[in-house]
């Protein structure tokens, strides 16, 4: 099974998996319209920090419950 397939079974199946997803890309879309500014306050450099650290975490969360999903499929 494909990587795309395994996401998008998750997706389907797993509600953690679906809503971590959804933290992930709505973490992108902030990150990205943030970083249209040329220059940061020390606060907004803080932010944007933080939250870049929280949508790598939640990318670990991703890739953590589709080695599960892998462990799980190739034992069956």
């Amino acid at each position: 099974m494909r990587e795309e397939e395994i996401i998008e079974s998750l997706k389907n199946q797993n509600e953690e998996f679906r809503k971590i997803c959804n933290e992930h890309r709505e973490l992108d879309r902030i990150i990205t319209e943030m970083e249209k500014k040329h220059y940061f306050t020390d606060e907004e450099e803080l932010e944007r920090k933080r939250l870049k650290k929280e949508k790598l975490y939640k990318k670990d969360q991703i890739a953590k419950l589709i080695r599960e999903y892998k462990k799980q499929f190739s034992k069956t």
